[in-house]
């Protein structure tokens, strides 16, 4: 089958004007043309065509509309990046300390301490080669102050503590590890209800799920209309303010769930957070979209939990 072939920034606006979309001003059309790809705007556009077989808009599908999707996508990333960074470096400082404080720097080598003994081997090689190649300042100064760890394998009395190779983790890391902690160790309940969680499962769930979305955010990729692959569990008795409507079986799906999940824990960890804020603030300015693609329902901004003003965490 012959390949496309490739069309000009020209011929790109034609073939969407031919196909039904409308267009203020072309010239900036050309313009975002030339910085954002056409095959990268065709998600903002998917649902705006009445026949998707043939690519047909329907009347009043303007180019600038979809711009405006683009934007308040990027926009929104920025925002949740922030809220993962807190969210990451909570877990990094409280998987240490409670693991540490019971079972000693280097818990994190000990197979007995982990569900799946294979999956542990495999976390703590990788972690270990990430170490072994960080170009960290702090990493750099152990390898040389510890050359035969590098020279004759990793030895037990060259092995970095806990609160040190830790912090080459990445948030997947950092789940995948506490998620395959043992369960009957008091040390992983703490660290769920920590973050006003009563059970660890449902915290290893919703890291499971903030860490898909923290890698869609780190490839730059759409948030808008997509259907999350991980989501977070229904929590089970939350200790702090939860949704009080139940999500439909789409609307679960969408990035508002895991949003919500994150301002929860936001808000476990550093109340008066700034997310709440931040996310009301972007859809004011974008309220004219459709954001009921993103999972926002009618008044979801009357949620007790996305009430501005409040502290949620008790």
């Amino acid at each position: 089958m012959a390949n496309k072939v490739s069309r000009t920034i020209q011929e790109q606006i034609d073939l969407l004007e031919n196909r039904g979309m409308q267009f203020h001003d072309k010239a900036f059309a050309s313009e975002c043309l030339k910085r954002i790809s056409y095959f990268r705007l065709k998600a903002y556009w998917w649902d705006m065509q009445s026949d998707p077989v043939n690519h047909v808009f329907v009347n009043g599908s303007w180019f600038e509309d979809v711009i405006e999707r683009y934007e308040f996508d990027n926009g929104l990333r920025k925002i949740l990046f922030t809220a993962i960074d807190t969210i990451e470096i909570a877990l990094r400082t409280k998987l240490i300390y409670h693991m540490s404080q019971d079972y000693g720097g280097l818990w994190y080598m000990n197979p007995l301490l982990f569900n799946n003994t294979r999956q542990h081997a495999s976390q703590l090689q990788h972690l270990q080669i990430e170490f072994a190649e960080s170009g960290e300042v702090f990493a750099k100064d152990y390898r040389r102050q510890h050359p035969n760890q590098i020279q004759n394998g990793w030895q037990s009395d060259e092995d970095p503590d806990a609160w040190i190779i830790l912090e080459v983790a990445t948030l997947g890391d950092l789940s995948k590890l506490y998620k395959n902690i043992g369960h009957q160790l008091p040390a992983k309940s703490r660290i769920a209800n920590e973050f006003g969680l009563s059970i660890h499962s449902d915290l290893a769930s919703w890291l499971e799920a903030i860490a898909y979305l923290r890698n869609i955010i780190a490839h730059h990729s759409r948030l808008w209309s997509r259907n999350m692959v991980k989501r977070p569990s229904e929590p089970l008795n939350p200790r702090n303010t939860w949704l009080s409507q139940q999500l439909s079986d789409l609307e679960a799906k969408r990035p508002f769930y895991i949003i919500t999940a994150m301002l929860y824990l936001c808000d476990a960890v550093k109340p008066n957070n700034g997310l709440r804020e931040d996310i009301h603030q972007h859809l004011k300015k974008y309220r004219h979209l459709p954001v009921q693609r993103m999972g926002f329902f009618t008044g979801w901004e009357q949620e007790p939990i996305w009430v501005l003003g409040e502290c949620q965490s008790s």
